[in-house]
């Protein structure tokens, strides 16, 4: 039987690893997680993956979705249009741990990231042909498939945990943060602070069928969080404010804000801003 009842407040795709994110009213779940989520891939000389936490201009790449391309802009920039069925040369990609395959994207736009970012970059998109698996160690019998994401298909945070987050801020004497700087892909409303934590999934009922997700491992933080969205200007307040009451023995005492999710079912159906799910809580 379900415990509670919870509402999706915002769904967010991050095209590209590590540049900003697209607001959307309704995302469609493929076996990756949300449509277009960490599909591209900004990659150096060597082909391995840079992030906000080496190159922090990457917060200002902004990529906005169309019907056929991906348009990215930036300060500074002439618009970058990328055709969402466009690949070009194969190629062999690091993303942590993982080698894997991808195409890349042509010289255009590694001219255009090579400026905007200051060192020679390529822009690569995941060969969806190759299966890069979560940790089973957290997913059990579950194979979930990832694209360019850290290792998890969906990530999840609640409302509440960035309400009390930006209560903290303000009585240590900081401006509020947006959601921005934690980059998940569902936002949910109608748990208490940081509630997701004990969730061990959520269904929801859509015109095409049921979807459920599974809540499986505290998404641990990185000093990514920290970056101003707006400037991409380094601070610290953010993960102070995370110290002092987010370690997660679960993960071995790490500073965690959010759950990584896998899909148990529902690929090729629709999430849309406003539904409503059934949560049930973990019974640990």
């Amino acid at each position: 039987m379900s415990d509670l009842q919870v509402r999706i407040a915002a769904l967010n795709v991050y095209p590209i690893k590590s540049c900003a994110g697209v607001s959307l009213n309704e995302a469609l779940l493929v076996e990756t997680g949300l449509e277009f989520d960490r599909a591209w891939m900004v990659v150096d000389g060597a082909g391995r993956f840079v992030t906000q936490r080496e190159l922090p201009r990457m917060a200002l790449i902004r990529p906005s979705l169309k019907t056929h391309e991906m348009v990215l802009r930036a300060p500074g920039m002439l618009a970058l249009h990328i055709a969402l069925d466009a690949i070009e040369a194969p190629c062999r990609v690091t993303v942590w741990k993982n080698e894997v395959a991808a195409y890349d994207m042509g010289a255009l736009a590694a001219q255009w990231f090579s400026d905007f970012l200051g060192q020679t970059l390529r822009l690569v998109r995941f060969d969806p042909e190759q299966k890069r698996l979560s940790n089973r160690q957290w997913t059990g019998e579950l194979e979930a498939e990832n694209a360019f994401s850290d290792g998890y298909p969906v990530l999840v945070a609640s409302q509440a945990g960035l309400d009390e987050l930006n209560r903290r801020l303000a009585a240590a004497g900081h401006v509020a943060v947006t959601m921005e700087r934690f980059r998940p892909n569902i936002v949910i409303d109608g748990v208490e602070s940081n509630g997701e934590d004990h969730l061990d999934d959520i269904g929801f009922d859509t015109p095409d069928g049921a979807v459920r997700i599974k809540l499986v491992k505290p998404c641990t933080r990185c000093p990514i969080p920290d970056i101003d969205p707006a400037t991409a200007e380094r601070g610290h307040a953010v993960r102070d404010a995370l110290l002092t009451y987010r370690a997660d023995s679960r993960v071995g005492g790490a500073i965690t804000f959010g759950m990584n999710a896998v899909i148990v079912e529902g690929i090729e159906r629709e999430l849309r801003v406003g539904q409503t799910g059934a949560a049930n809580y973990k019974f640990d």
